[in-house]
């Protein structure tokens, strides 16, 4: 499927370095917003460094965000109209973005409003990270705004308290999945109540046995029809690196449902993809649709991994 992204980079090695590995990956770079930097590198391209992990250490991620371009957009600086005009079909963005900088969140603002316009689909994962911002009561009221605007929400119940101000009951983590399910889903149906313009709730759901063996499953939230699907759960999963499972829960999700599927088929795809991904290293997909729908073939019928020969 076509995609685009739409972001902030400096027009030197570095920047073009990404735009390259975005068009590699078939992405459409033509929505970039190029700035220039000094020699001294004052406005330079964000990058983060993360380490996987092993066994009892847990996987840990340094950012360098500050002074990225990023962080100078401004309402206005990008045209959401004409770009939505061409035809989009899904937008997405979330919460790192959006509390990344004093004025990110009203151009995610803007967006969202453009894209509501177009009739384009809007989907806006909490992906609440205190790094980024601390202040959880900054957060929760940029948040509550873009909520209002959203068709798909993603987020686990931390991302609910943290980043909404929506808190989950809290269960022992010796409880069954079941009740924590059910915590869970009271928790949906009330914001599903208090933001009626969503239509699809859900998020990953990842169990950490340790920092390279997890537990796997995925939830999605049908408003309309007030119903619950489950992927199918996968236990004790070896994987290479965890960084990017919920971003790929959410495009899998996405993947599935431009293409005709229903919510059901969905968060099979979604944490398939989810899975796939965190079995390889990196937080951008290397796997293909193909992979994915042999992932949630596999999952459904409890088979097992064989060499393909």
């Amino acid at each position: 499927m076509r995609t685009a992204v739409v972001t902030a980079l400096v027009d030197d090695g570095i920047g073009r370095n990404i735009e390259n590995q975005l068009r590699e990956a078939g992405v459409d770079t033509s929505h970039i917003v190029w700035f220039s930097t000094d020699a001294k590198g004052t406005l330079h391209n964000g990058i983060n460094f993360t380490w996987a992990g092993k066994g009892i250490l847990p996987s840990v991620t340094e950012y360098y965000r500050a002074h990225t371009p990023i962080r100078e957009l401004v309402a206005g600086d990008i045209d959401w109209a004409g770009m939505f005009a061409q035809g989009v079909r899904w937008f997405h963005t979330g919460g790192i973005y959006t509390l990344i900088s004093p004025t990110s969140g009203a151009v995610a603002i803007e967006a969202m409003e453009a894209a509501g316009k177009a009739g384009t689909f809007r989907s806006f994962d909490l992906n609440y990270r205190s790094k980024v911002e601390p202040d959880k009561d900054r957060a929760r009221a940029q948040n509550q705004k873009i909520v209002g605007l959203t068709d798909f929400l993603v987020g686990n119940q931390s991302d609910f308290g943290d980043a909404l101000g929506e808190e989950c009951e809290k269960v022992s983590k010796d409880e069954s999945f079941e009740v924590w399910l059910e915590a869970y889903s009271v928790m949906l149906r009330r914001v599903a109540k208090k933001y009626p313009n969503l239509k699809i709730i859900g998020t990953q759901l990842r169990a950490a046995l340790s920092a390279d063996l997890i537990n796997w499953a995925a939830v999605l939230y049908d408003v309309a029809e007030d119903k619950l699907h489950l992927a199918v759960t996968r236990e004790n999963v070896e994987i290479a690196d965890r960084t990017g499972g919920g971003d790929s829960f959410a495009s899998g999700v996405a993947a599935a449902l431009l293409q005709g599927n229903s919510i059901a088929d969905a968060v099979q795809w979604g944490a398939a993809h989810g899975i796939c991904v965190q079995s390889t290293p990196g937080d951008t997909t290397m796997v293909t649709q193909s992979d994915v729908v042999k992932e949630v073939k596999r999952a459904i019928s409890g088979g097992g991994v064989s060499a393909m020969r």
